[in-house]
């Protein structure tokens, strides 16, 4: 393993966190590379959930160099916020680094979010309302602010002026808002450079060091593929690029230096916001499946809408990604339930029917699931730690999971804690031939 990418293989939260967690004990670099403080990532460690919205999911183990590469755009608010509560804890931030050349979110991207979503009505998109979108426009029009720029007064004080002026219009009913005062703002923000000074770096350079000398790198994605901006489910996306493409642009790195992609997916989905999801349960079963996996926004506390898994989304998941693997989470929370639909293709109207992802909006609108039913198990899967002491029925489930999409699973999930984990055959290859224990025993440190 030198480069390894983790990616959401679903609509985002699918425990990303959690495989990112696991993989960093033996990885000598963990780097996130896109979203904002739009996402959030729980890990639940000897009981204790921590949860993340900025900081690599890796900065638990003392020293492990983490980075905040430069394709994610940082609220230095919340950054500070985050690192003030890590160092009240104990936790070690030495090994963090963050892109000189990441964007910043201002004030004025979190009141024009708020403004164009309350504009949208009952067409708005769900955002988080954190400035994200804003964010990364301004960004693509280069009226950007980075953070190497709160490092230099008279730079900032400029930038902010001009990336300012063309939005007066958007921005007059907030004119007299505190938060939009020049003075105010470069001053606010010089604070926060000084704060995060010590962790400014080139972390591209800091990644090609590690990959050079044969270490072992693992880019943590944010969000999920059909969230993609170019591939997804379009308008009712994120603002980046969440596949498997974006951890080379979000940190410097080249294609060659990915050898794996991780998929991560629920044994079910779910999806935050608006936008197509055909195969959403909108009933009671829904409501149990919500309750049981715990199904609220780490960032948001927003309640997740639910559904069977679709396999129809998830191929189309792997072919964009081009995964090698994938990790199966929450596979715990089916017990229980009786009977399992297996989305398999996608029904249109005038009774179409879709094999494939469809491109068209309109049509994917339109779509509902068309399923195969698979029988379920009632057998308690949380202390399981061989994926051969899992009930049959679950075996067949995550079999024609791997078989219809063609990637084998290296990783399941039967609970929150960190060692509620199976490791397959196919994990245990990925990881250069170390023999990983199969007890729930932790790893040994690198």
């Amino acid at each position: 393993m030198a480069g390894i990418v983790i990616v959401g293989a679903q609509w985002g939260d699918e425990g990303k966190g959690k495989v990112v967690d696991l993989l960093a004990e033996r990885a000598d670099l963990v780097i996130r590379f896109q979203g904002g403080n739009n996402a959030g990532h729980t890990i639940v460690r000897d009981g204790v959930p921590w949860k993340f919205h900025l900081i690599p999911s890796g900065i638990l183990y003392p020293g492990k160099l983490c980075a905040i590469g430069n394709g994610v755009v940082i609220d230095p608010k919340v950054l500070t916020g985050e690192l003030d509560d890590l160092r009240a804890k104990g936790v070690d931030l030495s090994g963090l680094r963050i892109s000189a050349n990441a964007h910043l979110i201002m004030p004025y991207h979190m009141l024009l979010d708020h403004a164009g979503e309350a504009k949208l009505g009952r067409l708005q998109i769900g955002t988080t309302r954190r400035g994200i979108g804003p964010c990364y426009a301004d960004k693509a029009a280069r009226l950007g602010i980075r953070v190497q720029d709160l490092l230099d007064e008279k730079i900032l004080k400029k930038k902010i002026v001009a990336a300012m002026e063309p939005k007066r219009l958007s921005l007059r009913p907030y004119a007299k808002s505190p938060e939009l005062d020049l003075q105010s703002m470069t001053e606010d923000y010089l604070t926060y450079g000084h704060r995060i000074a010590q962790y400014v770096a080139d972390t591209a350079r800091l990644t090609w060091d590690v990959l050079d000398h044969d270490g072992t790198v693992v880019f943590e994605g944010a969000q999920g593929t059909l969230l993609d901006i170019d591939h997804g489910t379009y308008p009712f996306v994120t603002s980046s690029n969440p596949v498997s493409a974006s951890a080379c642009t979000g940190t410097g790195v080249g294609p060659k230096d990915i050898d794996e992609i991780w998929g991560i997916a629920k044994a079910y989905a779910t999806r935050v916001g608006a936008g197509p999801f055909p195969t959403e349960l909108d009933d009671d079963l829904g409501v149990t499946l919500r309750e049981a996996g715990g199904e609220y926004g780490t960032t948001t506390g927003r309640a997740r809408r639910v559904g069977w898994i679709d396999l129809v989304a998830l191929r189309y998941a792997t072919r964009i990604n081009s995964l090698t693997h994938l990790a199966i989470t929450k596979l715990d929370v089916l017990t229980g339930l009786g009977s399992l639909n297996v989305c398999t293709h996608y029904r249109g109207a005038e009774e179409a029917r879709f094999d494939h992802y469809p491109y068209h909006q309109t049509v994917m609108h339109q779509a509902v699931g068309e399923y195969e039913q698979l029988p379920g198990w009632d057998e308690d899967i949380s202390g399981v730690r061989d994926e051969r002491d899992l009930p049959q029925a679950a075996r067949d489930y995550l079999a024609f999971i791997s078989d219809f999409i063609g990637v084998p699973i290296a990783l399941i999930g039967v609970g929150p804690a960190r060692d509620q984990i199976i490791w397959t055959d196919a994990g245990r290859s990925s990881l250069a031939g170390q023999a990983l224990p199969t007890d729930g025993q932790q790893l040994d440190p690198v």
